[in-house]
């Protein structure tokens, strides 16, 4: 009796872990997704707008619904991070991209740093995109 029952104990533990292994191969991690600019250049000037996309890397498919909470548009890559614009979520066109609205007050390249949680994941993606304003 005891051999029996030390038997299914063993087997139940098996499938346990059997399966919790499969459902952790298959999760993502938060490190699998990052942001990428739908166009490198913008004109400069007021209310232009910024398209992003959010990617998961290991399948190529664009992420929708996630949650952008930490916004920033400074001139960082041209030693100026003081200069800073506001940006302004705007509806997107396609599930997966991400649309901003914000001025750039001169030509030259723009950092946009980004922030968002995804759903089912735990961290924060976090993505520096340099995108450069013409004149």
């Amino acid at each position: 009796m005891k051999t029996s029952n030390f038997a299914r104990a063993f087997l139940a533990a098996s499938i346990v872990a059997a399966i919790s292994g499969a459902s952790t191969a298959a999760l993502a991690d938060i490190k699998d997704y990052k942001f990428e600019l739908v166009d490198q250049t913008v004109q400069a000037g007021a209310d232009k707008v910024i398209t992003v996309r959010l990617m998961n890397t290991r399948t190529g498919k664009p992420v929708p619904d996630a949650v952008i909470f930490a916004t920033r548009l400074d001139m960082a890559p041209d030693g100026m991070q003081e200069m800073a614009t506001r940006i302004a979520p705007v509806p997107g066109a396609e599930p997966g991209t991400y649309r901003f609205k914000a001025s750039f007050g001169m030509a030259g390249r723009w950092q946009l740093s980004l922030g968002a949680k995804v759903q089912g994941e735990s961290g924060t993606v976090e993505n520096k995109l340099v995108i450069t304003a013409q004149k």
